[in-house]
């Protein structure tokens, strides 16, 4: 059991986290944040209840585009997207969306050691529709990078989905850091990979706005679950 709940009423992306560094990414830097640490959950719905009228953040700009210069994309055949007939809302204790129904994916990455296969899933859920995301690759470089690449590509693909719909935004749950330090520039960029993928955010920044949700892995997120055994499947494992 979490030994407090933190509810981020007014930040970059409203609602209840159970670690204090999860709470922080959501409002450090937000100007007029407003938060507060409870010891139950019951306490803390109660406090994002009462701000309901809190005005929510805006994504912060960044993306992907279809520019292909330096971009590590998943091999062919190695992405697809399906649809199914419902569609499961973000989970309260990953965060929520900015808006109830605002498009949300879930993405992560794998690694199979005995092959050197890396690869992603995940699925993407908007305007009533899910749409499956799962591919692999076993380029040298990226390899190096084991699961990590498979991370980056997930939230490419993720990103290239909704820019393919014609989606305005897109809120990304990831469980690795890096997919959205990296993206946002404040990591540095030693990789091939790495550097494709800032360069790629960067390149549809003006077309769809991003906003990034962290949330703790294997925690049982179910939407986060779903997306490390489909990654796991892409890579053999």
């Amino acid at each position: 059991m979490a030994g407090k709940y933190y509810a981020v009423a007014k930040g970059k992306v409203p609602g209840i986290y159970s670690t204090w560094d999860e709470c922080k990414a959501m409002v450090d830097g937000f100007s007029g944040a407003v938060y507060k640490s409870f010891k139950t959950k019951e306490e803390a719905v109660t406090f994002l209840n009462d701000h309901k009228g809190a005005s929510a953040a805006k994504a912060p700009t960044g993306g992907i585009s279809s520019r292909k210069a330096g971009v590590a994309k998943a091999p062919t055949g190695g992405a697809s997207a399906g649809k199914a007939d419902t569609v499961a809302k973000a989970p309260a204790s990953a965060g929520k969306p900015m808006a109830e129904d605002m498009p949300y994916a879930f993405v992560d990455g794998s690694f199979n050691v005995a092959t050197g296969v890396y690869g992603f899933g995940g699925f993407l859920c908007a305007n009533g529709e899910r749409y499956t995301l799962q591919g692999s690759g076993n380029e040298p470089e990226m390899a190096s990078m084991r699961n990590v690449a498979g991370e980056i590509l997930g939230s490419m693909a993720a990103m290239e989905k909704a820019l393919e719909l014609g989606l305005s935004e897109v809120a990304i749950y990831y469980d690795y850091m890096g997919i959205e330090m990296w993206a946002t520039g404040a990591w540095k960029r030693n990789k091939t990979g790495t550097i494709a993928y800032y360069d790629y955010v960067q390149s549809i920044k003006d077309k769809i706005s991003i906003s990034f949700v962290k949330v703790k892995g294997h925690s049982g997120i179910e939407g986060n679950e779903e997306a490390d055994a489909l990654a796991k499947q892409a890579v053999g494992i």
